[in-house]
């Protein structure tokens, strides 16, 4: 009879043991966080998963819902304020499936959208994870096509490095690459719009993600007529230190920094997943085809204005190259448009981390980039624009004549006078030529 008895607890232990493995393993999988990135166009929603995600998701109408069932998973994360603020989730919430062990959750839509769905594996500091995008159906209408008849603003796109799901390097002190972009580039479009004559046009406004093929559309929908991308360098050691600017390059990439970028520049695409399968398949080739033709301007146009821009960071930073590099980035690729790479600074180097999140610092690199791109387009002005109309007339000094006597025969100012001949005092010599720009 005892032995009995102690058969019948081992078989209820067994049991036991058996029912719980059964449980485990109906939720094997977990969702231990949401993440929501709003973006202008699209609203980007992030699950991350302790595994690979098994899912069906289907959408309803009246309302307008979406509903993702992730099979053998549970919830580790509180719905309440996630996607609170989002312009096209109204929330998000759980639901009862049918199928034990799955998780159902409903994101409950302010309309209908373009929908698309896809895991990510892990890359970076992020594990398995699942994507949904949802985008406008109608897009937004970008600035109307530039009428030559009238004098128009030279518009500079700048264009955010990395963003939303792509945090670009990080920091030792854990400062995110695309936080310190997004800041310059909002100071810098901040004084490319006081500048009468330019236009400063945002490729990424916020922190959401933007493929790097997709970067140049956006530029090109905004009728950019020049593009500079702002990054903070990386390296595997924290030695390295100094800014570089950057044009692309079919040429086998030669330094090793170079191919560390290009490389880094590939796997931001990891982070940031799929957005080159999600989009719809509108062949754009016959326009980047014809575009080719302006290769060799935009090539000049964008050696030009990273000469300018090194000219003028070397001034308040320490530069890693002091000429024009050279790599294949996808991001400069568009042979319409002329366009360079600001690297600026080392937020892999201890020192330059703290100056990339410093305010000052930040508005130092902006003014940089701002005087490189002004002075190259007042003494290459494109035809029809503002900059056109002011146009310099040149003027060798003769003996007796001063900037002041020159500006007031001219109805220029002084400054105006400096700024033309990148001059930097009010001296000047004999037989010297200098560009007079109009007078407004």
């Amino acid at each position: 009879m005892y032995l009995e008895r102690q058969l019948n607890k081992l078989k209820r232990a067994l049991l036991f043991v058996l029912l719980l493995a059964s449980f485990e393993g109906l939720a094997a999988n977990s969702i231990d966080s949401i993440r929501v990135w709003p973006a202008p166009e699209n609203t980007r929603v992030v699950f991350d998963l302790d595994k690979q995600p098994k899912y069906k998701y289907f959408s309803l109408s009246a309302p307008h819902r979406l509903v993702i069932d992730f099979e053998n998973s549970k919830r580790n994360v509180n719905l309440a304020n996630i996607g609170k603020n989002d312009p096209r989730i109204k929330k998000i919430r759980t639901s009862k499936s049918k199928k034990t062990g799955t998780t159902r959750l409903v994101l409950e839509l302010n309309a209908s959208y373009k929908t698309s769905v896809f895991p990510l594996a892990p890359a970076g500091q992020y594990g398995h994870r699942l994507v949904i995008d949802l985008y406008d159906k109608q897009k937004k209408s970008y600035t109307a096509a530039k009428s030559p008849k009238q004098k128009q603003d030279i518009v500079i796109g700048i264009d955010a490095g990395h963003g939303g799901e792509d945090p670009g390097s990080i920091g030792y002190r854990g400062n995110y690459e695309k936080n310190v972009t997004l800041a310059i580039a909002k100071r810098l479009k901040k004084l490319i719009d006081k500048e009468k004559g330019l236009k400063g046009e945002l490729i990424r406004s916020g922190d959401y993600y933007i493929h790097v093929n997709d970067r140049s559309k956006i530029a090109r929908k905004k009728n950019v007529d020049f593009l500079v991308s702002i990054h903070a360098d990386a390296f595997h050691t924290p030695q390295p230190s100094g800014g570089s600017v950057w044009l692309v390059t079919n040429r086998r990439v030669e330094s090793e920094l170079s191919r560390w970028l290009v490389n880094r520049e590939k796997n931001s695409e990891l982070l940031g997943g799929g957005g080159s399968v999600i989009k719809n398949t509108n062949d754009d080739n016959l326009a980047i085809t014809i575009a080719d033709m302006n290769k060799e301007y935009s090539l000049e146009v964008s050696h030009g204005v990273a000469s300018s821009v090194i000219s003028r960071m070397r001034k308040i930073t320490k530069m890693h190259k002091k000429t024009p590099q050279n790599g294949n980035f996808a991001v400069l690729k568009a042979s319409d448009i002329p366009s360079v790479l600001v690297e600026t600074g080392f937020i892999s180097n201890h020192q330059e981390e703290r100056n990339l999140v410093n305010p000052k610092h930040q508005q130092k690199l902006a003014k940089a980039m701002f005087d490189g791109i002004r002075s190259y387009f007042l003494n290459n002005p494109p035809a029809g624009s503002h900059y056109a109309s002011i146009a310099v007339k040149k003027h060798t000094v003769s003996r007796g004549e001063s900037l002041s006597v020159l500006a007031q025969r001219y109805n220029v100012s002084v400054s105006k006078l400096k700024q033309a001949n990148n001059l930097r005092s009010n001296t000047v010599k004999i037989g010297q030529t200098l560009k007079i720009p109009r007078a407004d």
